[in-house]
């Protein structure tokens, strides 16, 4: 019996380079494709947001001349807008990401979509609703 084993990971440094929009080598294609569409993969999204987003931040709260308490109402208002705007285009931003790693187009959409269909057949499942002892 063969098991499938993990994709190959990334490099920390490797991580932060692909969480800014940068390419990672080929031979990480299936970790980007994993990481586009298995479950968590939402958090992932807004995680290289947060990273993306840090730079600025760091920026308002470091250089900017007024008192503390601006500075860190400024920065959660960033962060707050660049998370929503980062949610609205979520979907685009991880189809982009594996179509930069060699994927067709759509690719991430529909696995997460056949994911979904067969996570939802099994919850109807009569094993899962009526559990496995009761066939007459």
């Amino acid at each position: 019996m063969r098991t499938r084993s993990a994709p190959l990971r990334p490099t920390p440094l490797q991580w932060v380079r692909y969480a800014l929009g940068g390419r990672l080598p080929r031979r990480l294609s299936p970790w980007v494709l994993a990481d586009t569409t298995e479950p968590g993969w939402v958090r992932r999204h807004l995680t290289r947001a947060v990273v993306q987003l840090l730079p600025v931040l760091v920026l308002c709260l470091a250089v900017v001349p007024v008192p503390l308490v601006y500075r860190v109402s400024a920065a959660f208002g960033g962060l707050l807008m660049g998370l929503i705007f980062s949610l609205a285009f979520m979907v685009e931003t991880t189809e982009h990401r594996v179509a930069k790693a060699g994927y067709p187009p759509g690719t991430a959409a529909r696995l997460r979509a056949e994911r979904s269909e067969r996570e939802q057949r099994e919850r109807r499942s009569p094993y899962r609703q009526d559990g496995a002892g009761s066939f007459d």
